[in-house]
């Protein structure tokens, strides 16, 4: 069973929230988030990365940026900017794209679920990208960027969340990628324990986004549990920040693939190499993009193809049924000579939200060949995590991203928060 619990939140004060609320921290290269944060100076981009309020010269993983993070954070609190809730509450987080909304329940979830696999993942972590944020979380006390986890949906918490809805937002503002957020709060006692209750039902739930970020929160609770070894499992140390979504509200966007060269084929090669594992059918001009699963767009020579797997590359493996896999393992490793996409120079990924435009822009200045993928579901993402495997890196983009800065979850205790 999953044990979600409200917290008491810091978060901005009514005015400053959407000057306050940025994209996540890893969403940018060091000069992007420099430039974000000269544009809105407000933003918490700026405690998130705080290397860009310090010379170039200084390395992002210097002790200095978290000294920063933590001067900036406790001085915007000092300021007034942020205020901590009276008691431990649920939010509601509503984001609306594009007429498409989908609303998530803020709290925070167990470090033991986690460990347990009652929190189900799809994706290996790296040890370096790791120590930033466990380092920024101890340094401030306080976990800055929620986690994006999905159930399956459940009626009572439906019914609970369309109810809040119609009452008046604690937050209601529109971001400048054209993004509507709304937050409620959840703080009547009878719908609290309802919610606690509808999570202990599940066996499962799962990170859709923010797997770094979560494996960091852990290892801090377990820090702490060590440093602290009379811990009940109650303090604060033992949850992490979460948004939590019903599946039928989420869409996946396609994540796809840009090559730098044919590995030295010509391209009627190439072509002939691919037919092999697909039917190939060329479209014309035309951006194609996947109508279904197994089939595949490809932009090369100005042209672009439909690829379409043959009935003996698919498979009963979950994992390698996926169109990601399908393409890693016919074209990206035989072909191309890209075994590993994680380390491999040669290969780069394309966000679905920046539409097939850029795989043509990029076929046109830096790289040879653009493959778009049709999304994976979060069916599969949910048979994958139940099947205790992994997927290839790169495989989801969900889209709208969630805004750090609304909700921040400290990990003192209520006692050290009133002092």
């Amino acid at each position: 069973m999953a044990d979600i619990r409200p917290f008491r939140a810091i978060r901005p004060v009514k005015g400053l929230e959407s000057s306050i609320a940025a994209l996540p921290y890893d969403v940018y290269s060091r000069k992007e988030a420099k430039a974000a944060v000269a544009e809105a100076p407000h933003s918490f981009l700026r405690i998130d990365r705080a290397e860009t309020q310090l010379s170039d010269d200084v390395d992002t993983y210097d002790e200095r940026v978290y000294q920063k993070a933590k001067e900036l954070f406790y001085g915007q609190m000092a300021e007034g900017e942020f205020i901590t809730e009276e008691k431990p509450c649920f939010y509601l987080y509503e984001l609306v794209m594009d007429g498409r909304s989908q609303t998530g329940i803020v709290g925070c979830a167990s470090i033991d679920d986690y460990m347990e696999n009652v929190i189900k993942k799809h994706e290996n972590t790296r040890a370096e990208k790791e120590k930033d944020r466990i380092r920024h979380v101890d340094v401030l006390d306080a976990q800055t960027g929620p986690i994006f986890l999905a159930y399956r949906k459940k009626e009572e918490l439906g019914e609970i969340v369309e109810a809040y809805k119609k009452g008046t937002p604690l937050y209601d503002f529109v971001s400048e990628d054209a993004i509507r957020h709304r937050v409620f709060r959840i703080d009547r006692e009878k719908d609290i324990e309802k919610i606690e209750a509808a999570f202990r039902d599940m066996q499962q739930i799962y990170i859709a986004d923010g797997h770094h970020r979560c494996a960091s929160a852990v290892k801090v609770g377990l820090k702490r549990r060590a440093e602290y070894p009379e811990y009940t499992g109650k303090e604060e140390f033992n949850y992490f920040l979460s948004v939590l979504f019903s599946d039928s509200e989420l869409m996946i966007m396609d994540y796809n693939r840009v090559v730098k060269d044919l590995n030295g084929l010509t391209k009627e090669q190439f072509l002939e190499k691919l037919s092999a594992c697909f039917d190939v059918e060329e479209k014309g001009c035309a951006p194609v993009r996947p109508g279904k699963k197994g089939q595949i767009g490809m932009y090369l020579a100005e042209k672009w193809y439909l690829l379409t797997a043959k009935e003996s590359v698919r498979s009963a493996d979950v994992v390698k049924n996926l169109d990601v896999s399908v393409l890693q393992d016919c074209v990206l490793a035989p072909i191309l000579g890209i075994s590993d996409p994680k380390t491999d120079k040669r290969i780069d990924f394309v966000g679905g939200i920046r539409g097939l435009e850029e795989l043509e822009k990029r076929v046109h200045t830096d790289m040879a060949v653009a493959f778009s993928l049709y999304p994976t579901s979060i069916e599969e993402l949910f048979a994958v995590a139940d099947a205790g495997l992994l997927m290839p890196p790169k495989s989801t983009w969900f889209e709208p991203k969630l805004r750090s800065g609304l909700f921040i979850h400290s990990l003192k205790q209520i006692a050290e928060m009133q002092q």
